[in-house]
C-alpha cells in the first residue's frame, strides 16, 4: 500500500511552512507565541510542548483539508490516528513534581499539573483537541524517536487500522531541557505530517506532494543507509543527517562513499538546534519543502550514529516521480 503525505505543519521561530524549513529566516526570530496560532482557548495548564503540538497540528490538519473553517474535523474520527515524539516534553512538569515532594510532600503537587506529569500527554490532549479517535501512540524513546514515529504511523494504515494519521514531533527549549542536554538548545518548536493511504488522499481529492519509502532500523548508522540503498535501489538526492553531524565522531562514521558522494546535505540541528524526538518528523517536513522548491530524487531522512546504538532511516520521493 502507498503511504503519501497529505498535509505538513511547521511551527519554529524561524520556519513556518516546510519550505522554510530549507530556507529558514533571520536568527533572531522571536519564540513561537501559541496563543497566536490557535488562541487562547484550551491553552491554560497545558505544558508548552503540548501547546506548541496544537500549533502544529491545526497547521497539519488544515494543509491537509482535514478541518472545516471553523475547526471542525471533516472525517470521522475514529479514522484518524495520532503518534507522538518527544524526549524532553514533559520533564519540566516532571522535574517540578519531583521538586515539590522533595521539599514538601505529594500532597503539596498541582492537580491541575498532575496530568502533564504522564508522558503520553502529548498525543492525548492533541486527540481530544481535535477529536481524533483512532490509535494512539507516544513514543519517548531517543534519537530514532522521530523517524519511528511516521514509520508506525505508516504501519498503522498499512496494517488497515486507519486510512490516516496525525504524526508528531515537538521538543520544548526550557530550564529543565538545558540543565538535562547540558545547555544544547532545542528547537523549541513542532512539526507534523499528515500521512495517509494514496486511496484515502484520491477520494479527499486531497494533494499528496511525497510519498513514504522504505524504512530500516538497526545498529549502525552506515549500515542503516547501505540498506536503505539496496531497498530504494536509488541514489539520493538528499541526505538529511543525524543529530549532531558536525561533531568529529558523526563526522567519521562508516558510510557508504559510492552512495553519498557528492549528495547534497542538509542538517537542521545545526540550523535550527537540537531536534532530538522531533527530528525524524521535522525531516519528512523539509523533504517535503524540498520537493516544493523545485527537489527532485529521492531523500534520505537518517537518525542515530554510526555505533552500536540504533540508528534509522527511510526515504522520501516528490508525488510526480512516484
Amino acid at each position: 500500500m502507498t503511504v503519501v503525505v497529505s498535509g505538513v505543519g511547521v511551527v519554529l521561530p524561524r520556519a513556518r511552512s516546510a519550505p522554510e524549513l530549507m530556507a529558514p529566516a533571520a536568527a533572531d526570530a522571536p519564540p513561537v507565541e501559541p496563543k497566536d496560532l490557535v488562541g487562547r482557548k484550551g491553552l491554560r495548564y497545558k505544558d508548552r510542548a503540548t501547546q506548541l503540538a496544537y500549533c502544529a497540528a491545526d497547521a497539519a490538519l488544515r494543509h491537509a483539508g482535514l478541518l472545516d473553517d471553523g475547526g471542525g474535523l471533516r472525517v470521522p474520527g475514529r479514522s484518524v490516528a495520532v503518534v507522538a515524539s518527544s524526549n524532553y516534553g514533559n520533564l519540566d512538569t516532571i522535574c517540578r513534581a519531583i521538586d515539590t515532594i522533595a521539599e514538601h510532600t505529594a500532597a503539596a503537587g498541582s492537580a491541575m499539573d498532575l496530568p502533564n506529569a504522564s508522558s503520553n500527554v502529548i498525543a492525548s490532549s492533541v486527540a481530544i483537541r481535535f477529536g481524533l479517535r483512532g490509535p494512539n501512540l507516544m513514543l519517548c524513546n531517543g534519537a530514532t524517536s522521530g523517524l519511528d514515529a511516521v514509520h508506525w504511523a505508516a504501519t498503522l494504515i498499512r496494517g488497515g487500522r486507519v486510512p490516516r494519521a496525525l504524526v508528531l514531533g515537538v521538543e520544548p527549549d526550557n530550564a529543565s531541557v538545558r540543565a538535562f542536554t547540558g545547555g544544547a538548545r532545542t528547537i523549541d518548536g513542532a512539526a507534523a505530517l499528515v500521512v495517509e493511504s494514496e486511496e484515502s488522499a484520491a477520494e479527499r481529492g486531497a494533494s499528496a506532494p511525497a510519498v513514504l519509502g522504505d524504512y530500516v532500523r538497526g545498529a549502525g548508522l552506515g549500515r542503516c543507509l547501505e540498506r536503505l540503498a539496496a531497498a530504494t535501489g536509488d541514489r539520493p538526492a538528499l541526505w538529511q543527517l543525524p543529530e549532531q553531524w558536525q561533531l568529529p565522531e558523526q563526522r567519521t562514521a562508516a558510510v557508504p562513499d559510492t552512495l553519498l558522494a557528492g549528495v547534497a546535505r542538509h542538517d537542521l540541528g545545526e540550523v535550527f538546534g537540537q531536534g532530538s524526538g522531533a527530528l525524524g518528523v521535522l525531516q519528512c517536513a523539509a523533504a517535503v519543502g524540498w520537493f516544493a522548491r523545485g527537489g527532485a530524487g529521492p531523500v534520505y531522512a537518517t537518525a542515530g550514529t554510526d555505533a552500536d546504538d540504533a540508528s534509522a532511516g527511510i526515504a522520501l520521493r516528490g508525488r510526480a516521480a512516484a
